[in-house]
């Protein structure tokens, strides 16, 4: 029953994830919902492997946790607006907060062997095709900053 939770639960957080993007489409609605990254997933054959790439421009790298399971991604962390002394904004645009992004893997992967590189603002993660599948367990990812 547990494993069938755990799948329900999934797919409500799927949910929810896909009516915050569309409220977030500026036509639809005013109100902001905090920063979203966005991402990139594509595989390789030769090396098999999952590349996902994440725009986090002014995000400190030292704020950024990933996890990985055999079929999931999560990207955490904080992009944090500076407040310069003395400012009065007259507009703001720029969205700033906690995030998370969760992206789903088409294919089995080896948790152990990913790797995460931070460079101008893009978080690429790489990701090698299992053999066959892991062990169901999350695995952090530590990211390299460049």
């Amino acid at each position: 029953m547990s494993g069938r939770r755990r799948h329900v639960g999934d797919l409500q957080g799927e949910i929810q994830e896909l009516f915050a993007e569309l409220w977030q489409v500026p036509r639809f609605s005013g109100l902001r919902h905090g920063f979203r990254p966005q991402c990139d997933c594509y595989r390789t054959a030769d090396p098999p492997a999952l590349h996902v790439v994440v725009e986090l421009p002014g995000v400190d790298p030292d704020s950024v946790q990933l996890a990985a399971s055999e079929r999931a991604l999560v990207v955490s962390g904080t992009r944090e607006r500076a407040q310069p002394a003395g400012a009065h904004y007259h507009q703001i645009e720029i969205e700033y907060g906690a995030f998370q992004r969760r992206i789903e893997l088409g294919d089995d992967v080896d948790t152990a062997a990913a790797t995460a590189v931070y460079e101008h603002g893009m978080l690429r993660i790489e990701l090698p095709v299992a053999a066959r599948p892991q062990p169901g367990r999350r695995v952090p990812i530590e990211v390299e900053s460049r």
